[in-house]
Protein backbone atom coordinates (compact mmCIF):
# COMPACT_ATOMS: atom_id res chain seq x y z
CA UNK A 1 0.00 0.00 0.00
CA UNK A 2 1.22 3.65 -1.16
CA UNK A 3 2.06 5.82 1.93
CA UNK A 4 -0.59 8.62 2.34
CA UNK A 5 0.93 11.63 0.28
CA UNK A 6 1.79 14.36 2.24
CA UNK A 7 1.76 18.14 1.74
CA UNK A 8 3.04 21.67 3.81
CA UNK A 9 0.86 24.67 3.78
CA UNK A 10 2.79 27.96 4.65
CA UNK A 11 1.08 30.66 6.10
CA UNK A 12 2.04 34.34 6.18
CA UNK A 13 -0.17 35.99 7.85
CA UNK A 14 0.45 39.66 6.46
CA UNK A 15 -1.47 42.07 3.63
CA UNK A 16 -1.61 45.40 2.94
CA UNK A 17 -5.34 45.36 4.10
CA UNK A 18 -8.20 43.21 5.67
CA UNK A 19 -10.49 42.93 2.70
CA UNK A 20 -14.15 43.26 4.11
CA UNK A 21 -15.38 39.37 3.12
CA UNK A 22 -12.24 37.87 3.85
CA UNK A 23 -12.43 35.17 6.91
CA UNK A 24 -8.74 33.84 6.66
CA UNK A 25 -6.25 34.73 9.45
CA UNK A 26 -5.24 37.43 7.79
CA UNK A 27 -3.86 41.39 9.48
CA UNK A 28 -3.19 44.41 7.60
CA UNK A 29 0.16 45.69 8.01
CA UNK A 30 0.48 48.32 10.49
CA UNK A 31 4.60 49.14 11.16
CA UNK A 32 7.26 46.85 9.59
CA UNK A 33 7.08 43.15 9.54
CA UNK A 34 9.28 41.08 11.26
CA UNK A 35 10.00 39.23 8.12
CA UNK A 36 13.46 37.82 9.69
CA UNK A 37 12.03 36.33 13.01
CA UNK A 38 8.93 35.00 11.19
CA UNK A 39 11.33 33.17 8.18
CA UNK A 40 13.30 31.42 11.50
CA UNK A 41 10.13 30.44 13.04
CA UNK A 42 8.79 28.87 10.26
CA UNK A 43 11.76 26.95 10.22
CA UNK A 44 11.77 25.67 13.84
CA UNK A 45 7.96 25.07 13.32
CA UNK A 46 8.86 22.76 10.12
CA UNK A 47 11.29 20.82 12.22
CA UNK A 48 9.18 20.60 14.80
CA UNK A 49 6.52 18.73 13.07
CA UNK A 50 9.09 16.89 11.52
CA UNK A 51 7.32 13.76 14.00
CA UNK A 52 4.30 14.10 12.07
CA UNK A 53 6.28 13.25 8.89
CA UNK A 54 6.89 9.63 8.99
CA UNK A 55 9.67 9.94 6.83
CA UNK A 56 7.07 10.89 4.17
CA UNK A 57 8.52 13.60 1.51
CA UNK A 58 6.83 16.82 0.32
CA UNK A 59 5.16 16.37 -2.50
CA UNK A 60 3.76 20.01 -2.45
CA UNK A 61 4.41 23.47 -0.99
CA UNK A 62 1.84 26.31 -0.64
CA UNK A 63 2.72 29.50 0.66
CA UNK A 64 -0.82 31.60 1.44
CA UNK A 65 -2.17 34.66 3.47
CA UNK A 66 -2.40 37.10 4.05
CA UNK A 67 -0.57 38.02 0.57
CA UNK A 68 2.99 35.97 1.61
CA UNK A 69 3.85 37.83 -2.16
CA UNK A 70 5.06 40.47 0.29
CA UNK A 71 8.01 38.45 2.01
CA UNK A 72 11.63 38.89 -0.38
CA UNK A 73 12.60 36.24 -2.66
CA UNK A 74 15.40 34.99 -0.32
CA UNK A 75 13.27 34.84 2.84
CA UNK A 76 10.82 32.47 0.66
CA UNK A 77 14.17 30.89 -0.66
CA UNK A 78 15.23 30.20 2.86
CA UNK A 79 12.09 28.85 3.88
CA UNK A 80 12.33 26.17 0.56
CA UNK A 81 15.83 25.24 1.62
CA UNK A 82 14.70 24.58 5.16
CA UNK A 83 11.48 22.34 3.95
CA UNK A 84 14.25 20.42 1.43
CA UNK A 85 16.66 19.47 4.56
CA UNK A 86 13.73 18.66 6.85
CA UNK A 87 11.65 16.54 4.82
CA UNK A 88 13.04 16.19 1.87
CA UNK A 89 11.20 17.54 -1.32
CA UNK A 90 10.06 14.91 -4.55
CA UNK A 91 11.41 15.49 -7.53
CA UNK A 92 9.07 17.87 -9.26
CA UNK A 93 7.30 19.44 -6.52
CA UNK A 94 4.55 21.87 -6.99
CA UNK A 95 5.56 24.92 -5.03
CA UNK A 96 2.55 27.64 -5.31
CA UNK A 97 2.86 31.06 -3.86
CA UNK A 98 -0.77 33.48 -3.46
CA UNK A 99 -0.07 37.03 -4.51
CA UNK A 100 -2.32 39.86 -5.48
CA UNK A 101 -1.82 42.69 -8.16
CA UNK A 102 -0.77 45.32 -5.67
CA UNK A 103 2.39 43.31 -4.89
CA UNK A 104 3.20 42.44 -8.51
CA UNK A 105 6.75 43.69 -9.69
CA UNK A 106 8.05 41.91 -12.86
CA UNK A 107 11.28 41.24 -11.32
CA UNK A 108 10.72 40.23 -7.40
CA UNK A 109 8.08 37.83 -9.21
CA UNK A 110 11.04 36.56 -11.34
CA UNK A 111 12.97 35.93 -8.31
CA UNK A 112 10.22 34.06 -6.48
CA UNK A 113 10.47 31.85 -9.36
CA UNK A 114 14.15 31.63 -9.10
CA UNK A 115 13.77 30.98 -5.37
CA UNK A 116 11.82 27.86 -6.40
CA UNK A 117 8.30 28.58 -6.39
CA UNK A 118 6.64 27.19 -9.83
CA UNK A 119 2.96 27.95 -9.64
CA UNK A 120 1.71 31.22 -9.03
CA UNK A 121 -2.12 31.98 -7.54
CA UNK A 122 -3.12 35.65 -8.26
CA UNK A 123 -5.49 36.58 -6.50
CA UNK A 124 -7.18 39.30 -8.80
CA UNK A 125 -11.31 38.82 -7.67
CA UNK A 126 -12.24 41.56 -10.59
CA UNK A 127 -11.25 42.79 -13.89
CA UNK A 128 -13.24 46.29 -13.01
CA UNK A 129 -12.74 49.19 -11.04
CA UNK A 130 -16.08 48.93 -9.32
CA UNK A 131 -16.12 45.61 -8.54
CA UNK A 132 -12.71 46.27 -6.89
CA UNK A 133 -13.43 49.22 -4.67
CA UNK A 134 -16.80 47.03 -3.55
CA UNK A 135 -14.70 44.15 -2.70
CA UNK A 136 -12.46 46.26 -0.95
CA UNK A 137 -9.14 45.59 -2.66
CA UNK A 138 -6.32 47.95 -2.81
CA UNK A 139 -5.10 47.12 -6.40
CA UNK A 140 -7.19 48.48 -9.52
CA UNK A 141 -8.48 46.71 -12.84
CA UNK A 142 -5.29 48.06 -14.55
CA UNK A 143 -3.02 46.80 -11.93
CA UNK A 144 -4.99 43.76 -12.25
CA UNK A 145 -5.01 43.08 -16.20
CA UNK A 146 -0.89 43.94 -15.69
CA UNK A 147 -0.33 41.24 -13.06
CA UNK A 148 -2.03 38.78 -15.31
CA UNK A 149 -0.02 39.30 -18.46
CA UNK A 150 2.89 40.17 -16.31
CA UNK A 151 2.24 36.51 -14.77
CA UNK A 152 1.60 34.62 -18.20
CA UNK A 153 5.19 35.78 -19.27
CA UNK A 154 6.88 34.37 -16.33
CA UNK A 155 4.87 31.05 -15.03
CA UNK A 156 3.83 28.14 -17.52
CA UNK A 157 1.91 27.40 -14.31
CA UNK A 158 -0.45 29.75 -12.94
CA UNK A 159 -4.07 30.32 -11.74
CA UNK A 160 -6.13 33.38 -11.55
CA UNK A 161 -8.60 33.63 -8.33
CA UNK A 162 -11.46 35.21 -9.22
CA UNK A 163 -14.94 36.13 -7.57
CA UNK A 164 -18.72 36.19 -8.91
CA UNK A 165 -22.31 37.38 -7.43
CA UNK A 166 -20.69 40.49 -6.60
CA UNK A 167 -22.64 43.54 -5.70
CA UNK A 168 -24.47 45.21 -8.64
CA UNK A 169 -22.65 42.63 -10.36
CA UNK A 170 -24.58 42.23 -13.87
CA UNK A 171 -24.40 39.03 -16.91
CA UNK A 172 -22.78 41.37 -19.15
CA UNK A 173 -20.30 42.45 -16.94
CA UNK A 174 -19.33 38.84 -16.59
CA UNK A 175 -19.00 38.26 -19.88
CA UNK A 176 -16.81 41.11 -20.49
CA UNK A 177 -14.67 39.75 -17.60
CA UNK A 178 -14.87 36.19 -19.05
CA UNK A 179 -13.58 38.01 -23.05
CA UNK A 180 -10.87 39.18 -21.07
CA UNK A 181 -9.74 35.63 -19.36
CA UNK A 182 -9.89 34.27 -22.54
CA UNK A 183 -7.60 37.18 -24.04
CA UNK A 184 -5.33 35.26 -20.52
CA UNK A 185 -5.91 31.77 -21.31
CA UNK A 186 -4.98 30.95 -17.98
CA UNK A 187 -4.02 27.09 -17.18
CA UNK A 188 -5.95 27.22 -14.19
CA UNK A 189 -9.00 29.13 -12.99
CA UNK A 190 -10.63 29.09 -9.85
CA UNK A 191 -13.91 31.43 -9.62
CA UNK A 192 -15.94 31.68 -6.06
CA UNK A 193 -18.99 33.03 -5.63
CA UNK A 194 -19.46 35.73 -2.99
CA UNK A 195 -20.55 34.57 0.11
CA UNK A 196 -20.97 36.88 3.53
CA UNK A 197 -18.82 34.47 5.92
CA UNK A 198 -19.66 34.92 9.64
CA UNK A 199 -16.96 37.37 11.67
CA UNK A 200 -16.38 39.22 8.74
CA UNK A 201 -17.27 43.43 7.92
CA UNK A 202 -19.65 42.04 4.89
CA UNK A 203 -21.57 39.56 7.14
CA UNK A 204 -22.52 42.72 9.86
CA UNK A 205 -22.48 45.08 6.66
CA UNK A 206 -24.28 43.45 3.97
CA UNK A 207 -23.38 45.16 0.34
CA UNK A 208 -26.36 46.20 -1.76
CA UNK A 209 -26.75 44.90 -5.12
CA UNK A 210 -26.31 41.34 -4.38
CA UNK A 211 -27.37 39.38 -7.58
CA UNK A 212 -30.56 37.02 -6.87
CA UNK A 213 -30.85 33.11 -7.28
CA UNK A 214 -31.95 33.32 -10.90
CA UNK A 215 -28.93 35.48 -12.16
CA UNK A 216 -26.28 33.69 -9.90
CA UNK A 217 -27.34 30.53 -11.47
CA UNK A 218 -27.02 32.19 -15.00
CA UNK A 219 -23.66 33.67 -14.11
CA UNK A 220 -22.65 30.32 -13.17
CA UNK A 221 -23.66 28.66 -16.60
CA UNK A 222 -22.20 31.30 -18.22
CA UNK A 223 -18.67 30.77 -16.32
CA UNK A 224 -19.38 26.47 -17.69
CA UNK A 225 -19.97 27.81 -21.51
CA UNK A 226 -16.29 30.06 -21.63
CA UNK A 227 -14.34 27.49 -19.07
CA UNK A 228 -15.52 24.77 -21.96
CA UNK A 229 -14.56 26.44 -24.59
CA UNK A 230 -11.07 27.59 -23.01
CA UNK A 231 -10.84 23.81 -22.47
CA UNK A 232 -10.64 24.39 -19.00
CA UNK A 233 -12.07 20.84 -17.19
CA UNK A 234 -14.36 21.92 -14.19
CA UNK A 235 -12.94 19.34 -12.02
CA UNK A 236 -13.47 20.82 -8.56
CA UNK A 237 -16.75 23.20 -7.38
CA UNK A 238 -14.99 25.93 -7.68
CA UNK A 239 -11.87 25.16 -9.54
CA UNK A 240 -11.12 24.74 -13.42
CA UNK A 241 -7.89 23.67 -15.17
CA UNK A 242 -6.29 22.30 -18.43
CA UNK A 243 -4.82 19.11 -19.04
CA UNK A 244 -2.11 18.36 -16.80
CA UNK A 245 -2.70 21.62 -14.73
CA UNK A 246 -4.88 20.46 -11.65
CA UNK A 247 -3.76 22.09 -8.17
CA UNK A 248 -1.57 19.19 -6.85
CA UNK A 249 -1.43 20.81 -3.30
CA UNK A 250 -5.45 21.05 -3.29
CA UNK A 251 -5.95 17.63 -5.06
CA UNK A 252 -4.07 16.25 -2.23
CA UNK A 253 -6.09 18.25 0.13
CA UNK A 254 -9.89 16.70 -1.51
CA UNK A 255 -8.08 13.28 -1.61
CA UNK A 256 -8.03 13.40 2.03
CA UNK A 257 -3.81 13.27 2.29
CA UNK A 258 -2.24 14.64 5.07
CA UNK A 259 -0.54 17.47 5.30
CA UNK A 260 1.44 19.78 8.07
CA UNK A 261 1.03 23.12 8.49
CA UNK A 262 3.16 26.21 9.83
CA UNK A 263 2.63 29.61 10.60
CA UNK A 264 -0.21 31.45 12.99
CA UNK A 265 -3.50 29.88 12.94
CA UNK A 266 -2.73 27.24 10.04
CA UNK A 267 -3.65 23.50 11.09
CA UNK A 268 -2.83 20.38 9.65
CA UNK A 269 -3.42 16.45 9.57
CA UNK A 270 -1.81 13.31 9.87
CA UNK A 271 -2.38 9.96 10.23
CA UNK A 272 -0.80 7.44 12.35
CA UNK A 273 -1.45 3.96 13.45
CA UNK A 274 -4.82 4.16 11.56
CA UNK A 275 -6.09 6.96 13.03
CA UNK A 276 -6.30 10.60 12.25
CA UNK A 277 -4.75 13.74 13.90
CA UNK A 278 -5.15 17.42 13.78
CA UNK A 279 -3.15 20.21 14.84
CA UNK A 280 -3.65 23.87 14.98
CA UNK A 281 -0.86 26.48 15.50
CA UNK A 282 -1.50 29.49 17.73
CA UNK A 283 -3.99 31.65 15.46
CA UNK A 284 -2.22 35.78 16.70
CA UNK A 285 0.61 36.02 14.80
CA UNK A 286 2.38 37.99 17.60
CA UNK A 287 1.43 35.11 20.33
CA UNK A 288 2.67 32.57 17.46
CA UNK A 289 6.16 34.47 17.51
CA UNK A 290 6.28 34.19 21.15
CA UNK A 291 6.87 30.81 20.67
CA UNK A 292 10.21 31.19 18.95
CA UNK A 293 11.60 33.78 21.48
CA UNK A 294 10.32 31.28 24.12
CA UNK A 295 11.58 28.65 22.97
CA UNK A 296 7.92 26.85 22.71
CA UNK A 297 6.13 24.85 20.08
CA UNK A 298 4.09 26.77 18.14
CA UNK A 299 0.98 24.40 18.18
CA UNK A 300 -1.29 25.35 20.85
CA UNK A 301 -3.47 21.91 21.00
CA UNK A 302 -3.67 18.48 18.71
CA UNK A 303 -6.82 16.39 18.55
CA UNK A 304 -7.89 12.76 17.62
CA UNK A 305 -10.91 12.90 14.84
CA UNK A 306 -13.11 10.69 16.84
CA UNK A 307 -14.10 7.74 13.88
CA UNK A 308 -17.94 8.47 13.95
CA UNK A 309 -16.65 12.28 12.31
CA UNK A 310 -14.31 10.56 9.68
CA UNK A 311 -17.48 9.39 7.33
CA UNK A 312 -18.64 13.44 7.00
CA UNK A 313 -15.14 14.55 6.42
CA UNK A 314 -14.07 12.33 4.31
CA UNK A 315 -17.03 13.36 1.81
CA UNK A 316 -16.79 16.77 2.51
CA UNK A 317 -13.26 16.40 1.38
CA UNK A 318 -13.79 14.43 -1.43
CA UNK A 319 -17.01 14.27 -3.39
CA UNK A 320 -15.40 18.46 -3.99
CA UNK A 321 -14.29 16.36 -6.65
CA UNK A 322 -15.88 15.88 -10.20
CA UNK A 323 -14.89 12.72 -10.80
CA UNK A 324 -14.30 11.66 -6.92
CA UNK A 325 -11.34 9.57 -5.61
CA UNK A 326 -10.71 5.95 -6.45
CA UNK A 327 -12.50 3.48 -4.17
CA UNK A 328 -9.38 1.80 -1.87
CA UNK A 329 -9.04 5.40 -0.75
CA UNK A 330 -11.84 4.82 1.89
CA UNK A 331 -9.76 1.87 3.95
CA UNK A 332 -6.45 3.52 3.08
CA UNK A 333 -7.48 7.05 4.18
CA UNK A 334 -10.14 7.27 6.08
CA UNK A 335 -9.44 3.64 8.48
CA UNK A 336 -13.62 3.02 8.82
CA UNK A 337 -15.49 -0.04 7.63
CA UNK A 338 -17.42 0.70 4.22
CA UNK A 339 -20.38 -0.71 6.64
CA UNK A 340 -20.19 2.15 8.68
CA UNK A 341 -21.61 4.71 5.59
CA UNK A 342 -23.03 1.66 3.11
CA UNK A 343 -26.89 2.41 4.09
CA UNK A 344 -26.26 6.22 3.22
CA UNK A 345 -24.94 5.71 0.35
CA UNK A 346 -27.27 3.38 -0.91
CA UNK A 347 -30.75 6.14 -0.18
CA UNK A 348 -28.03 8.36 -1.99
CA UNK A 349 -27.62 5.92 -5.31
CA UNK A 350 -31.36 5.07 -5.16
CA UNK A 351 -32.00 9.14 -5.64
CA UNK A 352 -29.66 9.31 -8.33
CA UNK A 353 -26.77 11.04 -6.10
CA UNK A 354 -24.12 8.89 -6.50
CA UNK A 355 -22.84 5.81 -8.39
CA UNK A 356 -21.93 2.47 -7.16
CA UNK A 357 -18.78 2.81 -5.43
CA UNK A 358 -16.95 -0.40 -6.42
CA UNK A 359 -14.25 1.70 -8.47
CA UNK A 360 -14.62 5.24 -7.33
CA UNK A 361 -16.60 7.36 -4.71
CA UNK A 362 -18.29 10.41 -6.67
CA UNK A 363 -21.33 11.83 -7.24
CA UNK A 364 -23.63 11.87 -10.31
CA UNK A 365 -24.11 15.23 -12.02
CA UNK A 366 -27.32 15.57 -10.34
CA UNK A 367 -25.46 14.80 -7.11
CA UNK A 368 -23.03 17.50 -7.66
CA UNK A 369 -25.58 20.04 -7.94
CA UNK A 370 -27.19 19.40 -4.78
CA UNK A 371 -23.40 18.16 -3.18
CA UNK A 372 -25.16 20.37 0.60
CA UNK A 373 -27.46 18.01 0.51
CA UNK A 374 -25.57 14.89 -0.26
CA UNK A 375 -23.24 15.89 2.60
CA UNK A 376 -25.75 16.15 5.08
CA UNK A 377 -27.18 12.58 4.52
CA UNK A 378 -23.47 11.90 6.62
CA UNK A 379 -24.08 14.03 9.49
Amino acid sequence: MKPIPLSLYIHWPWCLKKCPYCDFNSHGVKGEIPEQRYTEAICRSMREQVQFAADRPLETVFFGGGTPSLMLAESLEKILACADETFGLVSGAEITLESNPGTFELAKFKDFKSAGVNRLSLGVQSFEDQKLRSLGRVHNAREAKEAALGVREIFDNFNLDLMFGLPNQSLEDLKQELAFIAQIDPPHLSYYQLTLEPNTYFAKYPPEGIPNEDTLEDMTELIAQYTTDLALEHYEVSAYAKSGHRCRHNLNYWGFGDYLAVGPGAHGKYSHDKEIHRFYNYRDPARWLLCQNRGESFVSHTEKVPSEAIPFEFMLNVLRLRDGVPRDYWEQRAFVSWSEVEPVWRVLEKDGLVEDPKKRIFCTEKGWRYLNEVLEAFL
